[in-house]
């Protein structure tokens, strides 16, 4: 189903389209909760931390390609509001071509490079040979990557996250059943579990290609079509020429993509610096650190998808030029990520021991401790994280991709020195309040960009109307 986001109720319109992208990575959660559980329960603790650690290192390395294809998706919205179609296709073909190069220089050297990423890593000697193994199998899978967030975006920048939605389910249902298949009954172990990733990554991306390639007017299109049930304005708005890959649209893509793939990375390579700290604290401090983040993802997740559907209903309005409908939307948004944070904010303070229970036997009542110590800070205080994702999607859409960069590295920058300056004399509770400080200092910088920003856009309007 297909939402066009310059039309209807603002609040609605939205949440109808955010729907299925939350949906989507809930999915992908439970995939990430089942094949930890399958890989503990039918291979045991060493391969557990193998796939852990190798979920880290390839988090960061898919963070660049996604990011990518969001930064490219936000241009193919704007194209998509104005109506300019011509200008969309190039955007298609040139960030395609580009992405793609970028992804297969990636894969190859982290193929070339791998031994000397893993020792860097300070993996263990015994679950180095897991490890590799692993990566080495989960590497295929990087170009599949691409093709189905490549494909996701394209989709979600023309109005329908529905189907992305329905890709990602096939793909994390089979994803499970492969990974028992190989690991429980056919014995494979870690490269198993690989396998069942690989394969169900060939799926969702082959075939959400196929789907957009046969279902998408925009890559339907040639010379000369008919129109057939469209206005004369749509019809007009079909480019009646082959398109060319211009350098200049090539520059523009990965201006944009770039910005927005470096941001995500950052994110990670942020969180992996935390780690670190937080490692130097013992055992008790990196379990509980670890259940509390994971219950983190959970609990804001809503709002990190809602920000990016956000961001496209902001890119297409500001495609179509609806400043009125780009406010309205603004303060729409705002008011849901609020309310929606405090709700889950509440939830978390009060059950915080509980949460950890989750993930930790209620023996281990240090860990249980420690991490709902962590959580009662963070969990206070997911305003901050709920509003900087849409500060995020807002520069995204409106063709400032390097605020939102800006932003990550004040957030992330903010939390590593604070952390790393605090932790010794105050000790880990300085971890844990360097987070939302980060967030709260990136908000404030962000909330005076956005006011400076409209300011400039209503004086530039004054003056072409004068």
């Amino acid at each position: 189903m297909k939402y066009d986001l310059t039309k209807g109720n603002v609040t609605t319109t939205m949440l109808r389209f955010a729907v299925p992208m939350i949906l989507g990575n809930v999915l992908q959660q439970c995939y990430n909760l089942a094949d930890t559980w399958i890989v503990g329960r039918y291979v045991g603790s060493g391969a557990l931390a193998a796939v852990g650690s190798a979920y880290t290192l390839m988090t960061f390395l898919n963070s660049l390609i996604i990011g990518m294809c969001m930064g490219s998706g936000a241009l193919f919205s704007i194209s998509y509001g104005r109506r300019d179609m011509r200008r969309m296709k190039e955007y298609i073909a040139a960030s395609f071509v580009l992405i793609l190069g970028i992804t297969a220089a990636i894969t190859t050297a982290s193929f070339l490079l791998l031994h000397p990423i893993l020792r860097v890593m300070q993996i263990p000697a015994d679950v180095y040979d897991m490890m590799f193994s692993y990566v080495k199998i989960i590497l295929y899978g990087l170009v599949f990557i691409f093709l189905y967030n490549y494909f996701s975006f394209l989709l979600r920048s023309t109005g329908n996250s529905v189907v992305p939605l329905i890709f990602l389910g096939v793909s994390t249902v089979l994803n499970i059943a492969l990974d028992y298949i190989f690991v429980a009954v056919l014995g494979r172990g870690v490269e198993g579990a690989a396998e069942a990733t690989v394969i169900a990554q060939i799926i969702s991306g082959v075939g959400i290609g196929i789907y957009s390639l046969v279902k998408e007017p925009v890559l339907q299109r040639n010379r000369r079509e008919d129109g057939a049930g469209e206005s004369e304005g749509q019809k007009a708005a079909w480019p009646k020429k082959r398109i060319r890959i211009r350098a200049a649209v090539f520059g523009e893509i990965f201006s944009y993509s770039a910005a927005t793939g470096i941001q995500q990375s950052v994110m990670n390579f942020g969180i992996l610096m935390v780690q670190g700290l937080v490692n130097s604290f013992g055992t008790a401090v990196m379990a509980a650190f670890a259940a509390g983040v994971k219950i983190d993802t959970l609990a804001y997740m809503p709002a990190q998808e809602f920000g990016n559907a956000y961001s496209i209903f902001i890119s297409q309005n500001y495609g179509a030029d609806e400043r009125d409908r780009i406010k309205k939307g603004t303060k729409s948004a705002l008011i849901t990520v609020l309310a929606f944070c405090l709700v889950i904010s509440a939830a978390v303070f009060w059950l915080a021991p509980r949460l950890m229970g989750i993930f930790i036997s209620a023996e281990e009542t240090e860990i249980i401790s420690i991490g709902a110590g962590y959580l009662r800070i963070e969990g206070a205080c997911y305003c901050g994280i709920g509003i900087l994702f849409l500060l995020y999607g807002y520069f995204r859409a409106v063709e400032r991709p390097r605020i939102s960069l800006l932003l990550t590295v004040i957030s992330l920058g903010t939390r590593v020195v604070l952390a790393y300056a605090l932790a010794p004399v105050f000790g880990v509770g300085a971890v844990w309040w360097a987070i939302p400080v980060g967030w709260a200092l990136a908000d404030v910088t962000g909330a005076t960009l956005v006011r400076n920003l409209l300011k400039s856009l209503e004086n530039r309007a004054v003056r072409e109307y004068n």
